[in-house]
């Protein structure tokens, strides 16, 4: 039985937030104390990762099952990187409960393709995977790196990912590795322009893990879309704009 590890705390409508792969809920510490004063915040630990506990089989239909387990009645979702590829799910499966959408650098697809141009290099997640089992914090310490590539900050907000990352336990390897493996398998394109709720989508226009394209094609097939774009910015906007950050989702909660 998979325990999720959740905080949640303030006053105001349910705000769940998913963090990326390998990371945990403790990436959030910058908005945070700002989002409570608005929201009853929720932060999820994803399995294996953080203070939650590992699951079997680990794939991407599991991880949303356990997830909407522990869904407020009703909330704002919104997810990072691979939590967006999950709370895109949620949307599409629990649409009395999530009723708006927070896709934060996040793509329908992560891996590049003949049809996909704006993924990554498929050899590049094949490596990372590959790494991940010979030298665990190497391969870590350079997929960190690679978020912030682009970002008129990158050694300040590097330093404040590698603090965050380091503030609780390993994540479970096994974990990694299925987090890995969704990244490189899952397509929820033809799935995209069947979700119904108001969605923010906020992207790094120099973000070099889920292209800005993607955000764009989002954009278009979804009728009820808003999309921000954080200049000079890498792969984590509410790192390096967590001001802009907060109040992009405080007017969402109001005017979407």
């Amino acid at each position: 039985m998979t325990q999720l590890h959740i905080e949640s705390m303030g006053h105001g409508s349910d705000l769940v937030l998913l963090h990326g792969w390998a990371m945990h809920s403790g990436i959030w510490s910058g908005v945070r104390d700002q989002l409570t004063q608005q929201f009853r915040l929720h932060l999820v630990d994803l399995p294996g990762h953080g203070l939650s506990s590992t699951c079997e089989p680990g794939t991407l239909d599991h991880w949303v099952e356990i997830i909407a387990e522990i869904l407020p009645e009703r909330c704002m979702l919104g997810g990072w990187s691979l939590g967006g590829q999950i709370a895109m799910e949620l949307a599409l499966r629990e649409p009395q409960r999530v009723q708006k959408l927070v896709l934060i650098s996040t793509t329908p697809c992560f891996a590049k393709s003949d049809d996909w141009e704006s993924g990554m290099e498929r050899k590049l997640l094949q490596l990372f995977l590959e790494n991940l089992k010979f030298n665990y914090t190497t391969t870590i310490n350079r997929f960190l790196t690679l978020q912030m590539s682009g970002d008129r900050d990158a050694s300040k907000i590097l330093s404040q990912l590698r603090k965050h990352f380091f503030q609780r336990a390993e994540p479970d390897p096994g974990a990694l590795e299925k987090g890995l493996r969704i990244l490189q398998q899952s397509d929820l394109r033809d799935r995209v322009a069947a979700i119904q709720q108001p969605v923010l989508l906020l992207h790094g226009e120099n973000d070099v893990i889920t292209h800005p394209a993607a955000a764009d094609w989002m954009h278009r097939q979804l009728p009820q879309s808003q999309r921000v774009m954080f200049a000079h910015c890498g792969h984590a906007p509410f790192l390096s704009y967590p001001e802009q950050f907060v109040t992009c989702l405080n007017e969402f909660r109001i005017y979407a």
